[in-house]
C-alpha cells in the first residue's frame, strides 16, 4: 500500500526479518488483537457519525488494518487511513486499552485525511507540525469524548508554562530543519517535541508537541465566535504563525 509500505515496512524481506525477530508479538497481534478490531465496528460507526455531523462535506476514508514492521501505529493519506496492528497491540496489551487506542486512531487519522490542503509548514516547521497533529487530537477529543494520550496530558498540564517557554525558543531554531542539510540544533529542536517515539527527552512523554498543538487549537476554538469555521480552519491553513497569533495562546488557555 502506497500510504504505508514505502516509509514504514520497506519491503517483504524487511517485514519477514521483523517477524522472525519477535514472533510472539506478531502471534499476539493476529490471535488476540485482530479479533478485537473486528468487534470495534460499533465504535467506528459512532465516531464516523460524529465526524460526519461535524464535517458533513468531508468524505470519510477507508480504513485498513495491516501488519507492519513494528515502527508505526498508523498513518493517513487522501481517502484512506492505515493502522499498524502489531504496534497498537504491543503498546496497548489490555482489551480496554486497545479499544481506547483504536478509537483514538479511528478519529485522529481520519482528520489527517482531511488535511491535504494545509501548506506553509516549512515557514515554521515545529509550529506547523504541532498544529497539524494538535488539530487531529482536538477533533478526535470532540468526537470521542476522550482525551488523546491522557497520561501525557496529565504530565503536561501542570508544566504548561515551562513547555511553552521551551517551545517558543525552539520554533525559530526549527526553521533550519528544512532542506537537504538541516542543522543539528534544528533537528534537536524539532525532535524534542515530535518524531521521538521511544526517544523523548528524559522525563518527558513522547510527542509532547501534539499536546502543545492541541492547546493552541483549544485557545483558537475558545476565542472563535463561529465554532464551525474554527473547525474548518483546523483542516485548511497556510500560515502557522497567523494561527498562533489568532489563538492568543501564551502558555495558557484564555477566552473561555
Amino acid at each position: 500500500m502506497a500510504i504505508f509500505t514505502p516509509g514504514r515496512i520497506g519491503d517483504a524481506a524487511r517485514l519477514a526479518d521483523k517477524v522472525r525477530a519477535d514472533p510472539d508479538l506478531y502471534r499476539r497481534a493476529v490471535s488476540e488483537c485482530l479479533p478485537r478490531v473486528k468487534t470495534a465496528t460499533a465504535d467506528l460507526r459512532a465516531i464516523y457519525l460524529a465526524l460526519h455531523g461535524l464535517l458533513p462535506d468531508r468524505p470519510l476514508p477507508h480504513i485498513y488494518v495491516v501488519i507492519g514492521a513494528g515502527n508505526s501505529g498508523g498513518t493517513a493519506g487522501p481517502g484512506a487511513q492505515v493502522i499498524g496492528l502489531e504496534v497498537l497491540c504491543r503498546e496497548n496489551p489490555s482489551p480496554a486499552g486497545f479499544r481506547m487506542a483504536l478509537r483514538r486512531f479511528f478519529a485522529h487519522e481520519t482528520v489527517h485525511t482531511f488535511q491535504q490542503d494545509v501548506s506553509g509548514i516549512e515557514t515554521s516547521p515545529l509550529l506547523g507540525e504541532a498544529l497539524v497533529e494538535g488539530a487531529a487530537d482536538f477533533i478526535a477529543a470532540l468526537v470521542t469524548g476522550e482525551m488523546p494520550e491522557p497520561e501525557r496530558a496529565r504530565w503536561a498540564l501542570p508544566r504548561e508554562k515551562m513547555l511553552w517557554d521551551q517551545f517558543r525558543k525552539d520554533m525559530p531554531v526549527s526553521r533550519a530543519s528544512v532542506g537537504d542539510k538541516p542543522s543539528a540544533k534544528a533537528v534537536e529542536a524539532v525532535n524534542r517535541w515530535l518524531h521521538n517515539y521511544k526517544s523523548a527527552p528524559p522525563g518527558w512523554p513522547g510527542e509532547a508537541g501534539y499536546w502543545v498543538g492541541m492547546r493552541i487549537w483549544t485557545s483558537y476554538y475558545a476565542k472563535a465566535t463561529d465554532k464551525h469555521r474554527a473547525i474548518a480552519d483546523m483542516l485548511i491553513w497556510h500560515d502557522p504563525e497567523l494561527i498562533l497569533r489568532t489563538s492568543g495562546y501564551r502558555g495558557a488557555i484564555s477566552g473561555r
